[in-house]
């Protein structure tokens, strides 16, 4: 079997961790099945997936792709871009989206997968619209759709091109069904941690060094959050909570990690979150490490791992991690993360956004030793008994083998249809070479250059309506220079003009392959109209409500 993964960013977020430790799993169990990984950045993902015996292409997203994110514009977090400002963004993406796509489709009609497995929101469709029609694609859907204004919308619209939807919490899978309905098979399939490297047994890190602070006393406890510096992940709520906790508290606090996401507004700075440590008068307790290659490694340095995340929590990877390595965990209890833990039990929790809670949380395990120890040890068994990587193979390589199987089937079924084709035919003795080809362009039906125009043209449009060209705001015209320059400007960028000249190309090219004597198929003329314009026109009615235009 052969199964193309495809991967939005090249640096390792809990989305990628994930995805590591499926392919790891397969790469044990199934060692014969090719596994691809396509990236659309550079990082260390590929890497790390080449070293699993993963094939690693990297194929980058345009950069107004990387910037492109409705996170901000409404989503998890906040609003600090507006929806006309990500409208734009949009349209200015809309041709590097298409490039895009269309080398993706290349490259997957190279590798020839028997099954799509993409990754994260971006690829959910950027795979949808590339895939070949008879290869199966399934989303791995690690976050929430519902809270993403346009995300939400364009998954649903593009909901029948996936076969079936994987996500990482029931509470995700529930989501995921609001949006998409009974159309798409949903079913949850909780990420691994690998308990051989997240033990409490192995190296730790100089947390101190790695952040410049001097060494702390021997008798410090040490609380750290792990995570992006994703707005929602709760920093402003970890830093308020060290600042509630008396200055005179054994207690020295840990941000590791950093920005990962090139969408805009999407994340803190580091330099923001310095500066609120600065305002708190915590700059002297806390110690910001950024990224570690040894995310295990950091964990066991710590006495006390604390995940803050303001919103629901799709899964809560670090939440299993931290339980694995035998650490005493405080979690925001919401979402997926209500999943993982039992409070009081093996974990303890706070409401999401508490600081003086999550304060209160931190000060008690501190002061207890023994309620460290036992959190630890019924954490780690939890995420040994549930979260181990056997688990993880055993629940998605009957999915892989059912769609590959399925695919055969309608492979055979069309090869069939096909021959029966070609023998209809010759019985009817029809000599026209054109008619073989079954209502299918060739490169012989198109005029080159033609469909760039076309596309100029439809831009242009785009560009007036928007007024991407406000040149005329500072010209007089009342006198005679500024009307002849409004005249020449009008006349340059007349959407009028763009649009006749839209439609006389595409009368053209609508005509000129039956011109030369191609047989006409009334289906598969109305299915392309269909999909080229009756589509396109209910993304743009579906994006004008969220974006109140």
């Amino acid at each position: 079997m052969r199964i193309v993964y495809l991967n939005p960013i090249g640096e390792m977020g809990g989305a990628e961790v994930a995805l590591l430790n499926l392919l790891a799993s397969l790469r044990d169990a199934k060692p014969h099945w090719k596994l691809h990984l396509v990236v659309a950045a550079e990082g260390s993902l590929a890497a790390k997936a080449t070293s699993l015996g993963v094939t690693s292409h990297i194929l980058q997203f345009p950069a107004s792709l990387t910037r492109l994110g409705d996170a901000s514009a409404g989503g998890p977090a906040g609003d600090s871009v507006g929806r006309l400002a990500l409208l734009r963004q949009l349209l200015l993406a809309s041709f590097g989206i298409a490039v895009y796509v269309s080398k993706l489709r290349k490259l997957l009609r190279q590798l020839n997968p028997d099954i799509i497995h993409t990754n994260g929101f971006k690829m959910h469709l950027v795979g949808a619209m590339a895939k070949p029609r008879d290869v199966p694609l399934i989303w791995h859907v690690h976050d929430y759709v519902r809270s993403r204004p346009v995300m939400a919308r364009l998954m649903r619209l593009f909901r029948r091109r996936c076969s079936i939807a994987l996500t990482n919490s029931n509470s995700v899978r529930e989501d995921v069904r609001t949006i998409c309905g009974d159309i798409l098979p949903v079913q949850t399939l909780y990420n691994s941690v690998d308990t051989t490297v997240f033990s409490p047994h192995g190296p730790s890190l100089d947390l101190d060094s790695l952040a410049g602070l001097p060494p702390p006393d021997q008798n410090t406890v040490k609380v750290g959050l792990l995570a992006t510096f994703a707005r929602w992940k709760g920093h402003h709520t970890f830093l308020r909570a060290l600042s509630l906790l008396s200055a005179d508290l054994p207690l020295r606090g840990y941000v590791i990690g950093g920005g990962l996401y090139g969408t805009n507004g999407s994340q803190y700075s580091k330099d923001e979150l310095k500066a609120l440590a600065q305002d708190l008068g915590i700059s002297d307790r806390v110690g910001f490490t950024d990224f570690v290659a040894e995310p295990a490694a950091a964990i066991r340095a710590l006495d006390i791992v604390v995940h803050a995340s303001t919103e629901p929590e799709p899964f809560g990877l670090v939440i299993a991690e931290g339980m694995a390595c035998g650490r005493a965990v405080i979690a925001s209890a919401a979402g997926g993360a209500t999943e993982i833990i039992d409070a009081e039990v093996n974990a303890l929790s706070h409401s999401p956004g508490d600081a003086a809670r999550l304060a209160e949380q931190i000060k008690s395990l501190a002061a207890n030793g023994e309620l460290r120890q036992r959190l630890g040890l019924a954490g780690r068994a939890v995420v040994q008994e549930r979260l181990n990587r056997e688990r993880l193979v055993k629940d998605l390589a009957p999915i892989y083998s059912q769609l590959a199987k399925g695919r055969m089937a309608g492979k055979q079924i069309d090869a069939f249809v096909a021959e029966s084709a070609k023998t209809d035919y010759a019985s009817s003795n029809t000599s026209d070479k054109v008619a073989t080809t079954l209502g299918r362009f060739d490169a012989s039906d198109r005029v080159r250059g033609l469909d760039s125009l076309r596309f100029i043209c439809a831009m242009w449009v785009v560009f007036v309506h928007c007024g991407f060209f406000p040149l005329l705001q500072n010209v007089d015209k009342a006198r005679f220079a500024g009307k002849v320059i409004a005249g020449l400007y009008n006349n340059a960028f007349n959407g009028s003009a763009a649009v006749i000249v839209f439609f006389v190309i595409s009368g053209f090219c609508i005509n000129f392959p039956y011109s030369k004597g191609r047989r006409l198929s009334p289906k598969a003329y109305f299915s392309r109209r269909y999909i080229r314009i009756i589509i396109p026109m209910m993304v743009a009615i579906l994006l004008a409500r969220p974006l109140n235009i």
